[in-house]
C-alpha cells in the first residue's frame, strides 16, 4: 500500500470504505438525458453515491443489450460516452471530501458491449485461429476504444476451459486445451493493459479476467454448478490460463459462481488468498461475479454471513450484491471484518491510484471529452480491421470432397438454412444491437462475391403444400437447377428484447430463439430444430456440390452433416465480418486455415469427450463405439502443406524440438504446427495427448521451412528426474520418442 493510499484510507469513515468495495448500481440506470440536452445523474444514482460519500465502481454505464433494455433509441451513443462519464465522475467526486473518482467497469468479452462498440469473433472462434499475436492486436484496439470513452476496467472472459459442450457458455472459452487458452489469455491481457507490470496508459484499460476458477468443469455442463475435480486436474487444466494472466500483469480476477469440492469460489480463502496472493503474489483486486456474494446466503444462512465469508476469503469488490452494503455494521462489531475491509478498500484505492482516479480534494476526475471522439474513431477503425483478420483466421474446413473452392463460372447458387439470412447468429452472446446495415448477412456477402450469379436464399425448403415462391422458402426445383448449394446450420446466442432474464442477466426459462449463451445449457448437443433433417432433405433434392456452413458457439454433433455434405466449413460466431470471411473462403479469395480448438463428438451421448482425457472413449460404449467425430486440432486447407521432418534434442535444461514444413502448392502458405505429447513414467495416469507447443511458419511455394521451440523439461517430461520417463512427440503425423536421460550422456 502506497503512502498516498494509506493516508486516504486512514481519513475515511467506515461507510466510505464500504462504498469503495461496493458495485451495486446498474450503470445504465445511473444517468438520464437532461431536459435541455446532455446528461444528468439519476435520483437512484445520487442516492447510492450520497449513501457512501462516493462510489467504488460503476458497472455497465454504456451497456446496451436486451437485458439492460438500452438500444439505439434510448442508449448512450459512442460520441456521448465521454460526456456521460464526466457527469458520473463529477457527481462521485463532489459527494465526499476526498475527490476520489469511480472505476467505470464495462463488459468486453469479445469487444465492448455498448452502442457502437466494435465486436470481435467470440473466444472459441479466436481459438480456432491459433494466433495470439492477432488477438493482442485486436485487444489493444478494443482497449483504446474503452479508454477513449472514459472506461477504466474491462471484464474479459479467458480463464474458462471448455470441458463439456453442453455448457451454454462454451463460446466464451478458448477451447479445451490449457496451453492454447493460456497463450491467448496472455495475449488478451498484454493487448488491453500493455506490457506486464507497466502503468496502464491512455491507450489501455485494466483487465479483470473471468472466471476464477474451473467454471468450465461444471457438472453436466450446468452453468455455475459444482466442479468435481481434484488438485492435480485443477492445476493442470484450469490454472494455466490464470498463471498466464498473472504473468501478463492482469490487475483483476473475477471469482466464479461454481464451487470446487463444495467450496464456492467467491468464499474460498485457499483459492483467493492462499493460491492467488500468498503463492502467486497477486496484488490487484478480486471481484465477485454478479450477485455471487448474495448467493452465499444459502450456505451461510444470512446475508451478513455471506458478506463476511466473501470478504474474509479475499473478495475486494462485489457486483450488484446487497450483502456487502451491510459491511459497516459488521465491521463495527467484528475486528476481523474491520481489518479485512481496510485491506479490500485499500486494494480498490490502489487500483484507482494506478488509473489516475485519486484526485485532489474536491477536484473531479477529468475526462477529456474533446479528444475522446477523435481517439474513439481511430480506435474503432483499428478494431474493425483486427476483427476482420480474426474472422478470416477462425474458419475451419472440416471436410472437402473437391467441392471447394468454387469455380469462377457459377451461375446459379442456392442458400438455405435457418441462419442463412441472419446477422445476429454470427455475433454470439454479450453483444449490443448493431447499427442498421453495419454488418453483412452471409447471403449478402455471397452476392457481393458472386456478382454474376443468381442467388436464391431461404430459411427452409418449400414443402408439398407451399407455393413455389413462398417467402423464406427455397423450392426443390431451385436446388436441382443450382450449380452449387449451401446449407447454413448451427446455433445462435442472440438475445431478443422480448426474452426473459434472470437477475444476473442470463436468459431465463425457455429461451426465445437462442440455442447457446449464458443460461442456455443443453442436454443434447445435436444440431437443434431438426437441422439434420434439413441437411438430408437438401442433399436428396440436388446433385450439385453441397457445402454446409456451421455457425456455432459449441461443439455440436455434426455426424450427419459430414456424411451428407461435399464440404463442411465451421464458423464459430465469427463476428460482424464473419459473413464476408465465409464468402471469401467459399469463393477461394481466401484460404480457410483454422483448426478446431475442441473435440467434435460423434454422438450426443458420449460427451464430455476431450483429446486430453486420461482414458480413451474409443470402443467403450457398445452403442457408440467410435466416440470422436473429429479430433482437437483438425483442420483442412486448399493448399498442400505437410510436416516432413521432426527432431527432438533433450539437453540439461530443456528440449529443443524442430519441425520441417514443406509447401507442395503453387502459392505461399502460412502453416500451423502443433506439438502434442504423450508423457509416461510419472506418478499419475498420463493424459492421452497434451499440447506442449504450437506456432505458425510462412512457407514459400515449393519450399521448406523450419520452426523450432526450446521447451522446458517439465513441459516435455512427466518427471524429468526419472529414468522411467518417456515422451512420444507427435507433429503432423510424425512421431519421435524422447527420454530425459539423453541429457545426461557424456
Amino acid at each position: 500500500m502506497t503512502p498516498r493510499v494509506a493516508a486516504l484510507l486512514a481519513g475515511m469513515t467506515v461507510e466510505e470504505k464500504v462504498g469503495q468495495v461496493n458495485q451495486r448500481l446498474l450503470g445504465w440506470r445511473a444517468v438520464e438525458r437532461a431536459p435541455r440536452g446532455g446528461f444528468r445523474v439519476t435520483d437512484e444514482a445520487r442516492a447510492e453515491i450520497d449513501r457512501w460519500g462516493g462510489l467504488g465502481a460503476l458497472y455497465g454505464l454504456f451497456r446496451a443489450d436486451a437485458w439492460s433494455g438500452r438500444s439505439w433509441a434510448n442508449g448512450i451513443r459512442p460520441e456521448e460516452r465521454a460526456e456521460a462519464a464526466q457527469v458520473v465522475q463529477d457527481a462521485v467526486a463532489s459527494a465526499g471530501g476526498h475527490g476520489v473518482g469511480a472505476l467505470l467497469v464495462e463488459e468486453a468479452p469479445h469487444g465492448h458491449q455498448a452502442l457502437g462498440g466494435t465486436l470481435l469473433p467470440v473466444n472459441l472462434a479466436v481459438a480456432a485461429g491459433w494466433r495470439p499475436e492477432r488477438l493482442a492486436e485486436a485487444a489493444r484496439a478494443v482497449a483504446a476504444e474503452l479508454a477513449a470513452s472514459g472506461v477504466h476496467v474491462a471484464l474479459v472472459s479467458g480463464l474458462d476451459v471448455l470441458r463439456d459442450p453442453r455448457w451454454g457458455r462454451s463460446e466464451e472459452t478458448f477451447g479445451e486445451d490449457p496451453l492454447l487458452a493460456a497463450e491467448l489469455t496472455r495475449a488478451l491481457v498484454e493487448g488491453m493493459q500493455g506490457p506486464a507490470r507497466s502503468r496502464v496508459g491512455d491507450g489501455g484499460v485494466a483487465v479483470v479476467l473471468k472466471h476464477l476458477a474451473a467454471q468450465g468443469e461444471a457438472v453436466g455442463g450446468r452453468n455455475g454448478q459444482s466442479a468435481h475435480l481434484g488438485p492435480h486436474d485443477l492445476a493442470e487444466l484450469h490454472l494455466p490460463p490464470v498463471e498466464a494472466g498473472l504473468a501478463a500483469g492482469a490487475l483483476g480476477f473475477m471469482a466464479a459462481y461454481n464451487d470446487i469440492d463444495g467450496v464456492p469460489c467467491c468464499a474460498s480463502p485457499d483459492l483467493l488468498t492462499g493460491y492467488l496472493r500468498r503463492e502467486r503474489g497477486f496484488d490487484g483486486i478480486v471481484m465477485a461475479d454478479g450477485l455471487a456474494v448474495d448467493r452465499l446466503e444459502g450456505m451461510t444462512g444470512s446475508l451478513p454471513g455471506a458478506a463476511r465469508a466473501a470478504l474474509l476469503a479475499g473478495v475486494d469488490l462485489s457486483l450488484w450484491d446487497t450483502a456487502y452494503a451491510g459491511l459497516a455494521e459488521l465491521a463495527r462489531d467484528d475486528a476481523e471484518v474491520a481489518a479485512a475491509l481496510d485491506v479490500a478498500a485499500g486494494r480498490v484505492l490502489a487500483l484507482k491510484e494506478r488509473l489516475g482516479l485519486l484526485g485532489e480534494s474536491g477536484v473531479p476526475v477529468a475526462v477529456d471529452t474533446e479528444r475522446s471522439v477523435v481517439r474513439l474513431a481511430r480506435a474503432r477503425e483499428d478494431a474493425a480491421a483486427a476483427s476482420r483478420r480474426l474472422a478470416a483466421d477462425s474458419l475451419v474446413l472440416l471436410s472437402n470432397r473437391g467441392a471447394l473452392p468454387w469455380r469462377a463460372d457459377l451461375r446459379r447458387v442456392a442458400v438455405v438454412g435457418p441462419y442463412a439470412p441472419d446477422v445476429p447468429a454470427l455475433l454470439g452472446d454479450y453483444v449490443p444491437p448493431l447499427p442498421a446495415g453495419s454488418a453483412a448477412r452471409g447471403a449478402d456477402a455471397l452476392r457481393a462475391a458472386l456478382p454474376g450469379a443468381e442467388l436464391t436464399v431461404g430459411e427452409a425448403l418449400a414443402g408439398p403444400g407451399d407455393d413455389a415462391g413462398a417467402p423464406g422458402r427455397v423450392a426443390p426445383a431451385t436446388l436441382r437447377d443450382a450449380d452449387a448449394v449451401v446449407v447454413v446450420v448451427g446455433g445462435t446466442s442472440h438475445r431478443s428484447y422480448d426474452d426473459a432474464f434472470a437477475d444476473n442477466g442470463a436468459i431465463a426459462g425457455r429461451a426465445g430463439e437462442a440455442t447457446g449463451g449464458e443460461g442456455v445449457d443443453l442436454a443434447d448437443v445435436s444440431l437443434p430444430a431438426g437441422q439434420d433433417d434439413l441437411v438430408r432433405a437438401v442433399r436428396d433434392a440436388t446433385d450439385a456440390p453441397l457445402v454446409a456452413v456451421v455457425v456455432s458457439g459449441r461443439p455440436h454433433v455434426l455426424t450427419h452433416v459430414l456424411e451428407a455434405a461435399d464440404a463442411v466449413l465451421w464458423a464459430g460466431y465469427p463476428g460482424p465480418w464473419g459473413g464476408e470471411a465465409v464468402a471469401d473462403a467459399l469463393t477461394g479469395r481466401a484460404e480457410p486455415t483454422g483448426h478446431l480448438p475442441t473435440t467434435l463428438p460423434r454422438h450426443p451421448g458420449v460427451v464430455p469427450v476431450r483429446y486430453n482425457d486420461r482414458q480413451s472413449a474409443q470402443d467403450v460404449y457398445r452403442d457408440a463405439p467410435d466416440a470422436v467425430l473429429l479430433p482437437f486440432g483438425h483442420g483442412l486447407r486448399y493448399r498442400d502443406v505437410a510436416v516432413t521432418g521432426l527432431e527432438a534434442d533433450p539437453g540439461e535444461h530443456g528440449v529443443r524440438v524442430t519441425a520441417t514444413v514443406t509447401n507442395r502448392s503453387d502459392g505461399p502458405a502460412d502453416a500451423l504446427v502443433r506439438v502434442l505429447a504423450h508423457r509416461t513414467g510419472g506418478t499419475r495416469v498420463p493424459r492421452l495427448r497434451e499440447l506442449v507447443a504450437f506456432g505458425h511458419v510462412d512457407v514459400a511455394p515449393g519450399a521448406t521451412a523450419e520452426i523450432a521451440w526450446d521447451l522446458p523439461r517439465s513441459r516435455v517430461f512427466a518427471d524429468p528426474s526419472s529414468a522411467r520417463c518417456a515422451t512420444e512427440l507427435h507433429v503432423g503425423g510424425l512421431t519421435r520418442t524422447v527420454r530425459p536421460e539423453a541429457s545426461r550422456a557424456p
